[in-house]
């Protein structure tokens, strides 16, 4: 098996080369300066002995540089790497280039999910790689040996993919703040245990199924009703509100679940409510 080094003890680096240990792959080395990472080496990789990044680079096969995305490319040209050797980023945003120029083997290899610190179970997610034909059986050794899943995301395509994450995730969290002010402002004292059953249903579903989950005023066409909402939100929310139900009147168009006429009164609707909102606050909605 390939010896491991780890450049960074933060949550993803640790996490991970502690998952790797797990499943008999050796970790000769990892670099820790705040005490905070020295603590979260001491936890999850204790057998692990703390040391500079040229000791680490010099004792593995395969070096993860688990940095800050800033730092990246800085850290790998610091490193004494060999053509014989592997260089992994963990990033999602960035592909191979952020690691030119080096004479080891790049590989970018992004495990799409959020650290906590602790000991993670990483056989449910799937791992997203970038990599040269050469690294590809090694990155799949590796992931394998996870009990993960793999899937290859183009160069080109880098940018993209960590766009569809953030969307996806990040936007959520600001997504379910807006309701969740909404839902106060109604008096719902507790707007995450009230949202908590029809979102965990909802992800469920879409997850399984896509976009033939969406249920709705706008998949039943139900006009009045998001006229209704448009009338009594403000300001980011609300425009935020708009956005998206005109995303959805498009999509549930589309796939034919609403008839063109339906889609056109949404339109007229959403269209007002943009007009009321710029005659409101003297510009147009944010």
């Amino acid at each position: 098996m390939e010896r491991i080094g780890i450049i960074g003890s933060g949550r993803a680096g640790a996490a991970l080369g502690a998952a790797l240990a797990s499943v008999g792959h050796p970790v000769t080395g990892v670099t820790a300066r705040s005490q905070a990472s020295l603590d979260r080496a001491a936890r999850l990789l204790p057998d692990v002995p703390i040391l500079s990044p040229a000791e680490v680079t010099a004792r593995a096969d395969v070096v993860l540089v688990a940095v800050p995305d800033s730092a990246i490319s800085e850290v790998a040209q610091s490193l004494p790497l060999t053509a014989e050797q592997y260089v992994v980023h963990l990033s999602g945003a960035h592909g191979l280039s952020v690691l030119q120029p080096t004479v080891a083997i790049p590989v970018a290899l992004h495990p799409p999910m959020t650290f906590t610190g602790d000991r993670p179970d990483l056989s449910a997610i799937t791992f997203t790689a970038t990599a040269p034909e050469r690294a590809k059986p090694v990155v799949e050794r590796l992931v394998k040996a996870l009990g993960a899943d793999l899937q290859w995301v183009a160069e080109d395509q880098r940018a993209r993919y960590h766009a569809g994450l953030v969307h996806g995730a990040n936007h959520l969290t600001t997504l379910l703040a807006q309701a969740f002010a909404v839902l106060r402002d109604a008096g719902i004292t507790d707007p995450a245990a009230t949202l908590r059953p029809l979102l965990t249903a909802t992800l469920d579903n879409t997850l399984r199924s896509g976009h033939d989950a969406l249920t709705g005023p706008i998949a039943r066409g139900d006009v009045e009703t998001v006229a209704a909402h448009l009338a009594v939100l403000r300001g980011r929310t609300a425009s935020t509100y708009a956005e998206l139900a005109r995303a959805t009147v498009d999509l549930a168009t589309a796939d034919g679940r609403l008839e063109r006429s339906t889609a056109d009164r949404f339109y007229e609707v959403l269209q007002r409510a943009e007009v009321l909102e710029r005659d409101r606050t003297g510009e147009a909605p944010r």
